[in-house]
């Protein structure tokens, strides 16, 4: 298995939106860069694991956990024109882009905020969201995922 980070807006779609949605399921749409589409239509795989981090925000943090379920398909929305993730050069018959469905897992014991992840600088080599990554979908390495969860379930450094 794998694992992931996944980057949303809060006031968009929160790990709160996804915890209360029917079967705590939600397709992961709207992904619009090719880098990002890959890793989410050849990388990811069904019971891949999910570290979900809220961006754009007063704090940006890792806030939770989930799990990819199902395969990767087409995300319809390149095909609405009332869509914002339209995209009228994509072809029914060759879609460019993909969504995963991503399960609801639980919240981290609590925020983990980016400024603390930066103090662990030395620890989290090579961990894209270190290296002003604009990647909504990225790669976590397995030790990195381990210290993330480990962080997460100690007292805060401001505690």
């Amino acid at each position: 298995m794998a694992c992931w980070l996944l980057k949303t807006e809060p006031d968009t779609f929160s790990l709160e939106d996804l915890a209360a949605r029917p079967a705590q399921t939600e397709p992961w749409d709207g992904v619009r860069n090719y880098q990002a589409r890959n890793f989410l239509r050849d990388g990811m795989q069904a019971g891949d694991d999910v570290l979900i981090y809220h961006s754009s925000c007063a704090v940006p943090a890792v806030v939770g956990l989930a799990d990819v379920v199902g395969p990767a398909r087409p995300d319809p929305s390149q095909f609405d024109p009332a869509s914002p993730y339209h995209d009228p050069r994509s072809e029914r018959d060759n879609p460019r882009w993909v969504l995963r469905d991503i399960h609801y897992r639980s919240h981290l014991p609590r925020p983990l905020p980016l400024a603390e992840l930066k103090r662990h600088a030395a620890q989290f080599e090579g961990f894209a969201l270190l290296h002003r990554s604009r990647l909504s979908v990225m790669p976590v390495a397995p030790e990195h995922y381990r210290l993330i969860l480990q962080l997460a379930a100690t007292p805060g450094e401001n505690a």
